[in-house]
């Protein structure tokens, strides 16, 4: 492995959110790696036929398959709910570039649903004026979340979307094998909010200096703890009395199917449901069975979720009262018409949570949060809008 390999590896980490503001402490990513990035076309689609679970596990299997086809090498990724994002070294690019086509055949075959894959070099989001910088939150002890600054990803995101039909950046689907989702998982009940709201919020700055979207952030994130009189731990979506787990598990058909690799799905069921009953018995005996010791994993997954990250927008899932969810909007919506942000919103009465679980012994496991019915995608979609309006004067 070389240095370059551990540009993520080696950076140091923070554990207060409250610096996430401060931009200049980012550091840019190395000149000769790749973003790549995924997303499922017409997600809003999806969604509105009720297949958001099935949307956010494709966003967290792309993560998963990447991770997987790089052991060995710390990446920095983000989940953005129907697809993610992720920062790969040279030494791994093909790799976790096939794992990506071979994931996108996934959807296709066993989800109905179009992955569209990308690939941009951080040489050409430089030359366009964009750049893409990289922070390291610590979560928990082993557990890291990447954040990013710029506006490259962003960019990045535009540039794979583009839809003329000779775009350098979106990759052809050619039949692959399937990826290895192993850690992949999806059993959790949806976090129904015990405030009464499950408010997903996205924003950034107008101005893209770097002075004026830390100071902007700063401002909001002041803001929100003012009107949430909270250090977040009551705010966040996970906590114990918002964790639901019944056997079985709703969703253990879509996992099964997105992590049989090139096995069959049915007995990939089988052993989803085998390790689901042992998770049940740990719950119900309140003890340890197998790997599990129930006490320690759940204090560890209400550490480890990314219900608050930054990717160039601030991504934030709150489980909100419904006045503080108006307070919030209504603030957010004073700096827009002001010309200080850009930002979307969306509530629903639960948020989703989507597994990737590394070793529970070592008590090395990550959770992706979206707002239920697809909170990020709609988010994202009153983003759009806004900017639209913004272009149009």
């Amino acid at each position: 492995m070389t240095a370059d390999d551990r540009f993520y590896a080696d950076l140091p980490t923070f554990a207060d959110f409250a610096a996430v503001a401060d931009l200049d402490a980012y550091i840019p990513a190395p000149p000769d790696w790749t973003v790549l990035h995924t997303d499922i076309v017409d997600s809003s689609g999806a969604i509105a036929a009720g297949r958001y679970k099935d949307v956010n596990l494709m966003g967290a299997a792309g993560i998963t398959a990447v991770l997987n086809a790089a052991p060995g090498i710390e990446l920095p990724y983000v989940f953005g709910g129907d697809g993610a994002s992720l920062l790969v070294p040279p030494a791994v690019v093909a790799e976790a570039r096939a794992a990506l086509i071979g994931l996108a055949g996934v959807a296709k075959a066993r989800f109905g649903l179009t992955m569209r894959v990308g690939e941009v070099g951080l040489g050409a989001i430089r030359a366009r004026g964009s750049e893409i910088t990289v922070r390291k939150f610590s979560l928990s002890p082993g557990n890291t979340l990447a954040l990013f600054g710029g506006s490259g990803l962003e960019l990045a995101d535009r540039l794979v979307k583009d839809p003329a039909a000779d775009n350098p950046f979106r990759l052809p689907i050619p039949h692959a094998p399937p990826p290895d989702l192993e850690g992949l998982s999806c059993r959790w009940e949806p976090l129904r909010a015990a405030n009464g709201v499950s408010l997903t919020v996205m924003l950034r700055g107008t101005r893209p200096d770097s002075a004026s979207q830390s100071a902007l952030l700063r401002e909001c994130l002041a803001a929100i703890q003012t009107i949430l009189r909270d250090d977040g731990s009551m705010t966040s979506p996970v906590r114990q009395e918002t964790l639901r787990f019944r056997f079985p598990p709703r969703t253990l058909w879509s996992e099964a199917k997105a992590t049989a690799g090139a096995g069959s799905p049915w007995w990939r069921l089988v052993k989803v449901t085998a390790v689901s009953a042992i998770f049940a018995a740990a719950k119900v005996l309140k003890t340890t069975v197998g790997p599990v010791h129930l006490p320690t994993y759940l204090r560890e997954l209400q550490a480890n979720t990314d219900f608050r990250k930054y990717d160039g927008f601030l991504r934030l899932v709150l489980d909100v009262t419904p006045d503080q969810a108006d307070a919030i909007e209504a603030h957010l919506s004073a700096g827009f018409h002001a010309g200080r942000l850009i930002y979307g919103s969306h509530r629903a009465a639960s948020a989703l949570m989507t597994c990737l679980v590394f070793s529970l012994k070592a008590g090395r496991h990550i959770h992706f949060i979206d707002g239920a019915d697809g909170g990020f995608t709609a988010a994202a979609q009153a983003v759009k809008r806004r900017l639209a309006g913004v272009a149009c004067g």
